[in-house]
């Protein structure tokens, strides 16, 4: 059985970009649940799925770090690709940090854009916005020099 990840309904920069990663360098069997938010605590115990972007988990928001940040610190990765793209998402995703890169405002404003036409439908901005991230990844591992 694939490993189960769970965080909120309506993704939007952070709830879409942590599945990218995870699928793309962790875990490309995990499988995501999206609940309303009063639901993740109970999801995660009758199910066992790893809560990420939710308030006080592992995975979320931590000393000033977005979700993506927190599982790249997890789980140990260390693509300076990765690091790069990162910046970005933050920026999108913390809205006192919007102006730390000059491409968040962009990635916050497709984030956004997707969550408007697709709303609850996650799986569907999922599938979207994958190859936006896979071009996002390409883009900064160039920048990155990797």
């Amino acid at each position: 059985m694939p490993t189960q990840y769970v965080t909120r309904l309506n993704a939007k920069v952070d709830r879409i970009a942590c599945p990218w990663l995870i699928s793309r360098f962790v875990d490309p069997k995990a499988d995501f649940l999206f609940v309303a938010a009063d639901d993740v605590a109970h999801v995660v115990k009758e199910t066992g799925a790893i809560p990420y972007d939710v308030p006080g988990v592992e995975l979320g928001h931590v000393e000033g770090r977005c979700s993506f940040e927190s599982i790249l610190l997890k789980y140990r990765l260390t693509d300076p690709g990765l690091h790069e793209m990162a910046k970005i998402v933050h920026a999108a995703d913390i809205s006192e940090d919007y102006d730390k890169s000059p491409q968040g405002p962009g990635l916050q404003a497709i984030a956004f854009g997707f969550a408007m036409l697709y709303g609850d439908d996650d799986a569907k901005k999922m599938r979207l916005e994958f190859p936006m991230y896979d071009a996002l990844y390409a883009w900064c591992k160039g920048k990155a020099g990797a």
